[in-house]
């Protein structure tokens, strides 16, 4: 009898489950691939796991197949050039800001920047000026960043130069990049969008489908990478870098992409990234209005459910996310996210608050929108009457907006310390304070640690939430010197 294979038995449990999947990754699944024609890949997986055989081309140097790949997604976006990624999005943004920023120089960037960012900041010893995006206090969440706000930045920082800020951030909310781009390339700027969040959209507007935001490639900007796998059907750590500027030699993105990416880059990635590729072309006109029309049973039937709150398809609003509240009926995320999870097997996206996020992907069927419909239904049937709303948020507003109190901005530290969270007040941060969910920085690199905020981290802690940056001794990483 074989021992346990703690990853494994985890995974095929799962499996076996057939679970309803409202979180990444976008193809939810082996079912899109058979049906569309692609088991013969799932069949013969690890034969597929090769290394740089002959004929099968170099990701560093593509003359051959990967370079055909590369084409099929620049025709896809429309850019200038496109690059297969194996390190996801994350490896795509250090590469970007790397080619785009000389190191020890500036750069403007949202305050709720990905950990990448950071990442891409203390490789290149990088100087951050935060852009504060807009707050959405009645759930808790960070909205847009204001273009009068980047404006503002560069006018003020002459010497930045890049601006890069997510576009849709984790809740499908979408800044104005059309705005943001003209303002940006006034001064003569490279505008970097993080659009990990949206790679679909370019193609909703490819294949149709109006409503949506437009894509950052649509709106001027000069490097966008997409994680393709969230929310279509690459596997999980493929993405697309999409260059669509002469202000940045590709020259150097690939040099950069070179110090960044494995040098042994996996071909079962980059084959998953050529499936995605086809299923655009050939399917992409059915599946494109289908996956919106399937939403729409969502959106038709939401505001029939009494009690429950949701994000509705506004301007600039991603609504793939799905956003909903049943504070109303005194459910919290974290229990919604257990009845969803117990009772009908389906597995969100994340919670804050009473606020509940599924992420739909290109692999969604109607099928697991009616049933995701049908159990809000029921919930809140079984709840009704309950009115403790206001109870649930008070926690969950407090202490999140003070991630948006603007600060003084430090140069981040290059020699780092770790020290008790309590002991911290007054110290530079040298590496970023971030609860999950909903995954705003609390405190970023460069920022001064402040009692309020490390009380807030403590409570935090204290009721088991998980908190990125603070380690199982409740030590923080701040700079060596007082």
């Amino acid at each position: 009898m074989r021992k346990k294979l703690p990853i494994h038995d985890f995974l095929i449990g799962h499996a076996r489950k057939n679970p309803i999947s409202f979180h990444m990754p976008g193809h939810k699944g082996s079912a899109i691939y058979k049906r569309l024609g692609y088991g013969e890949f799932l069949n013969n997986i690890m034969d597929c796991d090769i290394t740089e055989i002959a004929g099968a081309d170099n990701l560093f140097q593509t003359e051959g197949i990967i370079r055909e790949s590369m084409k099929v997604y620049e025709n896809l976006y429309d850019s200038k050039k496109s690059y297969l990624l194996i390190n996801g999005t994350s490896g795509g943004i250090i590469a970007a800001i790397m080619a785009a920023v000389p190191k020890g120089k500036k750069i403007i960037m949202a305050r709720n920047s990905h950990k990448s960012v950071f990442n891409a900041l203390g490789l290149a010893h990088i100087q951050p000026l935060y852009a504060y995006p807009d707050m959405i206090e009645e759930y808790g969440i960070s909205g847009a960043i204001p273009p009068e706000e980047i404006e503002k930045l560069l006018k003020s920082n002459p010497d930045a130069e890049a601006v890069i800020l997510p576009s849709p951030n984790y809740y499908g909310i979408c800044s104005d990049i059309n705005s943001i781009a003209e303002i940006v390339h006034k001064y003569n700027k490279i505008l970097i969008v993080d659009q990990a969040h949206g790679a679909h959209l370019k193609m909703f507007s490819k294949f149709g489908v109006k409503g949506l935001p437009k894509s950052a490639e649509e709106s001027g900007a000069d490097i966008v990478i997409n994680s393709t796998h969230k929310t279509l059907t690459s596997y999980t750590q493929s993405a697309i870098l999409n260059l669509n500027t002469d202000r940045v030699s590709p020259y150097v993105i690939e040099d950069k992409l070179q110090s960044i990416e494995s040098t042994s880059p996996s071909y079962i990635l980059m084959a998953s990234l050529d499936i995605n590729a086809n299923i655009l072309l050939q399917h992409g006109q059915e599946l494109m209005p289908q996956w919106a029309d399937n939403l729409n049973i969502f959106y038709n039937e939401a505001g029939k459910i009494e009690g429950m709150e949701y994000i509705d398809k506004v301007l600039g609003m991603d609504w793939t996310k799905i956003n909903f509240s049943l504070g109303s009926l005194g459910i919290s995320g974290d229990e919604l996210e257990k009845i969803l999870l117990e009772k009908y097997r389906i597995f969100i996206e994340l919670y804050t608050g009473d606020l509940v996020m599924c992420m739909t992907g290109i692999g969604n069927t109607k099928t697991d929108i009616v049933r995701l419909v049908n159990a809000l239904k029921e919930i809140a049937s079984e709840r009704a009457g309950f009115s403790q709303k206001q109870q649930i948020r008070t926690r969950n507003d407090s202490g999140h907006l003070l991630a948006y109190k603007k600060s003084e901005i430090y140069e981040i530290p290059r020699e780092k310390i770790r020290i008790p969270l309590l002991q911290a007040e007054g110290r530079i941060c040298a590496s970023s304070i971030i609860p999950y969910p909903p995954g705003i920085p609390l405190v970023c690199p460069g920022e001064k640690f402040e009692k309020e905020i490390l009380y807030y981290i403590k409570s935090l802690r204290e009721h088991g939430e998980k908190v990125i940056g603070v380690n199982a001794a409740g030590e923080v990483v701040v700079g060596a010197d007082k």
